[in-house]
């Protein structure tokens, strides 16, 4: 689907045909999904870093909703993610120019090596972006981009992009797949979204897994 500025998700496709009979599904409910399963169980706090794309504002809203401090570092940043969540933040958006204090870093494009190494010793990266960033630390530990492992049934496959591993396939192509399974005819693309509840719930019900997360450091 591209991006914000290229296409507005996919949203330029729709109004340019609007007779269009493919369903174009740009998988950032599923991705949402992945990326809040990813998260560790009983975290309090964690920092968003990166481009803010439709997905890292998805998911920081959700994490607001839950609960969880959501922590960006520039101004205009915690403006546009104040903006989009309104009065429906919690009070759990902050700035915080502090890099060390968060153990968990969701990531995306425009992560830069300065920041990266201003992390503590043992932070997790987990990227919410197609590409992973670039893996500087080796004191810390860098989750997958979004991606669920395939069932088993699902033969004659390797990877699905060459940074993944053996049988594991980016949300992006996944929820294209489940769409079709699932014979759903509402579009995902420019800035809506499908509810992210039903599409992991479905994803699980085909057989695709959430990947294992890396262990944390004690220390």
């Amino acid at each position: 689907m591209q991006s914000e500025e290229l296409n507005k998700y996919g949203e330029v496709y729709v109004k340019k045909y609007p007779k269009l009979k493919v369903k174009l599904v740009d998988g950032s409910s599923l991705a949402v999904a992945v990326l809040l399963n990813s998260i560790p169980k009983g975290t309090s706090e964690v920092l968003v870093r990166g481009k803010l794309t439709k997905v890292a504002v998805a998911v920081a809203f959700a994490l607001c909703q839950k609960g969880i401090q959501v922590a960006v570092s520039r101004e205009d940043e915690y403006e546009k993610l104040d903006k989009s969540f309104g009065i429906k933040s919690e009070g759990k958006l902050v700035m915080s120019k502090s890099y060390s204090s968060y153990k968990i870093w969701i990531v995306g494009d425009g992560l830069t090596e300065e920041e990266q190494r201003k992390a503590t010793k043992g932070t997790l990266f987990i990227p919410f972006s197609q590409f992973p960033p670039k893996r500087l630390r080796k004191d810390c530990f860098y989750h997958t981009t979004p991606a669920m492992q395939t069932p088993k049934t699902l033969e004659n496959l390797d990877s699905c992009e060459n940074w993944l591993p053996r049988r594991v396939m980016s949300v992006w192509r996944i929820a294209g797949i489940v769409h079709g399974l699932e014979g759903w005819e509402e579009l995902e693309c420019g800035y809506t979204m499908s509810n992210i509840d039903k599409v992991w719930e479905a994803c699980l019900k085909h057989g695709f897994q959430p990947l294992r997360i890396p262990a944390l450091s004690k220390t």
